[in-house]
């Protein structure tokens, strides 16, 4: 036994030190194990931030973060018909996601956090049926680190969360995704990301286009079967809206991450162990992200670990408060927009086309505009459907699910 400490977490995502933050602000002792070399390398996600989710987990962020501010977004159906969703004022943040993840790394390490970089946690440790630390992979020798509390915020592969017994994510609802940085996109407008919908280029996703200030772009899509990267071949060279936009385009740029749709775990904790991000799928089913409700989340397991270690009681009925406040945060959430997944997932193309020229005639991205909320859209969507026309245009989507 080489090392002990309060709290070990287990990956230096912006959930996992944003977990140890909370947890250190409060009194711990913590220690992250990151197993790159350099903190937001690779990047995993699409780095589209709501303004007021950031708000909601009181992180500021400084200019050189953010690449630009978004006020709405363009769908386009499969056969390219669009809905235009606008508002007067920027909604969400593109982020430099290695910068993101340093800036919150760093405020970790501004209130006592240490990171070790090059350190692939292997395996828990146990005693009398409680996690008790981490194995920690090493060139010469593993080392064994004993923490009274381990965090996993490992991500997808859910490796520790198999070893303690736990119900990791539901493998049915993970799409892959892929995401290329790319100089420059021609005719779009740099306030507006672009959504492209359709099974031909993205099958139980979607494609997109974020721009940055200066014309350069982040163009992506997730897939449900198939190889992510011929998927994203044929978007930018043969999509009849996008291929033009991106003609001139040259990649500088890849990344492939899987991102988890299935709402949250069963279960995020054990004796000793609270799992947070994507780990736990706290991702939203809708549209894949993942780092706002993961943040919460977060804030909560660091707050629920201070609370344990204080009263000296890590078993799981104690920690399972971390669970019950996830819930009441983000349960009824993450449940209405996995069943409107699922019911997406259920329509043909020629379903959506006609979905979209709907909601185009009956004006509902007017009611979006006026109601919609980035993270919390299962409250918007309860607000929306009071209107009759929404409500109809819901109708249609349940009955086209049905027969598709």
């Amino acid at each position: 036994m080489n090392e002990q400490t309060d709290v070990v977490v287990v990956g230096g995502g912006p959930c996992g030190s944003f977990a140890a933050l909370t947890a250190a602000k409060l009194g711990a002792a913590v220690v992250v194990f990151e197993e790159h070399s350099e903190i937001g390398v690779p990047p995993h996600c699409a780095g589209l931030l709501s303004i007021s989710g950031l708000k909601r987990a009181s992180l500021r962020l400084s200019e050189e973060v953010i690449e630009n501010r978004i006020k709405g977004a363009v769908f386009y159906s499969p056969s390219c018909k669009e809905l235009v969703i606008s508002r007067d004022a920027p909604v969400s943040y593109v982020i430099n996601r290695k910068l993101f993840d340093k800036h919150v790394a760093e405020l970790a390490t501004r209130s006592g956090v240490q990171f070790r970089l090059r350190s692939r946690v292997k395996s828990l440790s146990f005693d009398s049926h409680f996690v008790s630390g981490v194995v920690v992979k090493k060139k010469e020798s593993d080392e064994t680190v004993a923490s009274r509390l381990v965090i996993d915020a490992e991500g997808c592969s859910s490796i520790l969360l198999k070893r303690a017994g736990l119900i990791t994510l539901d493998k049915r609802m993970v799409v892959n995704a892929i995401q290329a940085e790319v100089n420059r996109v021609d005719d779009i407008d740099l306030d507006t990301v672009e959504v492209y919908l359709g099974r031909k280029y993205a099958p139980g996703f979607f494609a997109w286009i974020i721009p940055r200030r200066d014309a350069s772009a982040k163009v992506g899509l997730a897939t449900k079967r198939g190889d992510p990267r011929e998927y994203l071949r044929r978007f930018m060279k043969h999509h009849p809206v996008a291929s033009k936009k991106l003609r001139k385009t040259k990649v500088n740029d890849t990344s492939l991450h899987p991102i988890p749709l299935g709402g949250m775990v069963p279960k995020a904790y054990s004796n000793g162990l609270l799992v947070v991000g994507d780990a736990a799928s706290q991702v939203k089913p809708t549209t894949g992200g993942g780092v706002v409700f993961g943040l919460l989340c977060s804030k909560i397991a660091g707050e629920v670990a201070s609370e344990a270690l204080k009263e000296n009681d890590l078993s799981e009925a104690s920690l399972s408060r971390y669970q019950n406040r996830c819930r009441d945060l983000i349960g009824s959430e993450l449940a209405m927009m996995r069943r409107v997944r699922r019911l997406l997932n259920r329509l043909s193309d020629e379903k959506v086309d006609k979905a979209i020229e709907l909601c185009r005639r009956l004006e509902v991205n007017r009611l979006l505009e006026e109601s919609g909320d980035m993270d919390y859209q299962g409250q918007s969507l309860m607000r929306i459907l009071r209107h009759p026309t929404a409500l109809i245009a819901a109708v249609y989507l349940m009955l086209s699910s049905l027969t598709s």
